[in-house]
């Protein structure tokens, strides 16, 4: 069986399906579509799957050509039919595996569609999970759920083959894509890698093999752990530096000259995305749960998760230097999405940062070109829309609060019309001679 199925594999004539067309399964069917394989895309939202047949792209990011080419050819399909799971050669599962309200992992997207692909579950099939999680998720709760569901004569390693390959998307990035970033593959046995990492070499121009998924699900975490730890040094730095009238950006700038030893992080309002503010719990809950608790990872996600919340005491004291408190104010935020020039706000600081000032009695309101409109999210439903930037909008703030840098913003124009900006990004530097009292950086 797995000569058979590494043959259809690295012949090309294998049929990919992809649980999950979004910030990663998209992407990630179009490159294995441009390998040659033929693709069947898997998603539970029909709006998705028609825009796909019409050629029309929901991830602004990705550009229109990546939908157009998918619609066009006769390799590719997209269902909200999970009952053709048995259809694929290979599937690769791409859900969210976001925390519940304790921060706990929630894995129910991961283990549902472990529970799908075992109902369907056929000889000859390869399944590679790659949803960030803990290590030993793909041995445990999702082995688990397939095999719970599939039926009894099939074995793993013989019959159909699981392996673990962590996505590394990163929305807005031009610098690398799906092909040209490193693939790191782990099985649950050796069948299970080979067969994963010949799968992937088509489309990707490097496979990294590792000894397990174990293996490759601790990389994810601690690619990502590494950021988020250096992003709570500076946001914690940049609390100790304030307090004794040293600008932190000019410190950093200082220190990046050193040519060895060191790599710049900055600080900011708060992290976002779907990694960064969420996989360090993910390593945290295992780490306590084996014994062996994850202090310094846990003291990171508490200062990055505090950050927020000093944004809007920052624009408290700057408000009350000028006599006017938060209650009543009329505040202006830039910037909804989590990071420049893309629509994406999952995780985003800008919400729980507008959530505050509304609970601290401000009138918000926010601009940013990616994000016309909000819509509900799992932990807020904002219900708000994007207003023009122009003198006059800028003029009847009391406080502006720049939380994402886009280049599409007007800065001369918010330079010179905001009566009172706190700037989290350091995005107007070029403007603080001019602006004198009138730029407060948080």
């Amino acid at each position: 069986m797995p000569d058979t199925l590494h043959s259809r594999i690295t012949s090309g004539n294998a049929l990919v399906g992809i649980i999950g067309l979004g910030y990663v399964g998209l992407p990630l069917a179009h490159a294995m579509h441009a390998a040659g394989y033929r693709v069947l895309g898997f998603d539970i939202d029909p709006a998705k799957i028609d825009a796909l047949a019409a050629g029309t792209n929901y991830l602004k990011h990705l550009g229109e050509t990546l939908t157009r080419d998918l619609a066009a050819s006769d390799r590719f399909d997209a269902t909200t039919d999970f009952a053709r799971l048995a259809e694929p050669d290979a599937i690769l599962v791409c859900l969210p595996t976001p925390l519940d309200e304790d921060r706990n992992p929630d894995l129910s997207f991961v283990v549902r569609a472990g529970q799908q692909i075992g109902a369907t579950l056929r000889p000859g099939q390869l399944i590679v999970l790659e949803s960030t999680t803990y290590p030993g998720t793909t041995r445990g709760e999702f082995a688990e759920a397939i095999r719970a569901h599939a039926p009894a004569p099939l074995e793993l390693g013989r019959d159909y083959f699981l392996a673990y390959s962590p996505e590394r998307e990163d929305p807005g990035r031009t610098s690398h894509s799906t092909r040209t970033t490193p693939k790191l593959v782990g099985g649950l046995d050796t069948h299970s890698t080979a067969l994963a990492a010949a799968l992937y070499r088509r489309a990707v121009e490097e496979v990294v093999e590792v000894a397990s998924a174990e293996v490759a699900e601790a990389a994810k975490l601690l690619e990502n752990i590494f950021r988020a730890v250096n992003i709570a040094l500076v946001n914690e730095m940049k609390q100790t530096l304030a307090a004794m009238d040293i600008d932190i950006w000019e410190v950093i700038d200082a220190a990046r000259t050193k040519p060895f030893g060191f790599m710049p992080f900055y600080p900011g309002p708060g992290l976002g995305g779907h990694c960064i503010p969420i996989d360090p719990f993910y390593m945290a809950w295992k780490a306590a749960r084996v014994g062996a608790p994850a202090r310094f990872i846990e003291l990171a996600g508490e200062i990055n998760r505090a950050m927020p919340g000093r944004v809007v005491e920052r624009t408290r004291e700057a408000l009350g230097v000028r006599s006017r408190p938060l209650a009543g104010a009329r505040v202006l935020v830039l910037g909804l999405a989590y990071k420049p020039d893309v629509d994406d706000v999952r995780e985003s600081p800008a919400m729980e940062i507008i959530t505050l000032l509304r609970a601290a009695g401000a009138t918000v309101q926010y601009a940013d070109p990616h994000v016309p409109s909000t819509h509900p999210m799992r932990n807020y439903d904002l219900g708000m829309t994007s207003i023009e930037l122009t003198p006059e909008t800028l003029a009847a703030c009391d406080a502006t609060i720049l939380v994402t840098d886009h280049k599409a913003f007007d800065y001369p124009l918010i330079a010179q019309h905001a009566p009172l900006v706190v700037d989290t990004r350091n995005a107007l530097r070029a403007f603080a001679a001019d602006m004198g009292d009138r730029l407060v950086k948080a």
